[in-house]
């Protein structure tokens, strides 16, 4: 198994007007090649683990993706490209909304995907062992 990583400063959005900046980590396993972990407020005394298919956080770069408990979008202020993670559940209001600079984001998703390519996920999957764990 191969992993990579990222650390980076991004912001919380506590309420519209109140950006909080946090340690988040991204990494990637090859062990699990469909999926990412993002650990938010990763030095903070209360980090939180989040995993969803890596394939949601690249299409998030270049448009709005997800849906239901992770929703991912860009966006453009200032000259500044960011990423906006959205993790809970929003039809209970219960949400915590991040920003991502998408510079440093795209450069590690492009390493992973140095790694395992996209749409090879599967590829290396030794199908006949998971059958005969099933049967």
């Amino acid at each position: 198994m191969t992993k990579c990583g990222l650390t980076v400063e991004i912001t919380h959005w506590i309420a519209r007007r109140l950006p909080v900046p946090i340690t988040c980590e991204f990494s990637y396993d090859t062990g699990d090649p469909l999926a990412v972990t993002v650990i938010f407020d990763a030095e903070g005394e209360y980090p939180v683990r989040w995993v969803f298919a890596r394939e949601l956080l690249a299409d998030g770069l270049t448009a709005r993706s997800g849906q239901g408990e992770v929703e991912i979008w860009p966006t453009c202020r200032m000259g500044r490209r960011s990423l906006w993670i959205q993790v809970g559940d929003a039809r209970t209001g219960h949400t915590a909304l991040f920003e991502v600079p998408a510079g440093p984001l795209s450069e590690w998703l492009s390493r992973s995907h140095a790694l395992v390519p996209r749409g090879r996920e599967m590829a290396d999957v030794d199908w006949n062992a998971l059958t005969e764990l099933i049967q």
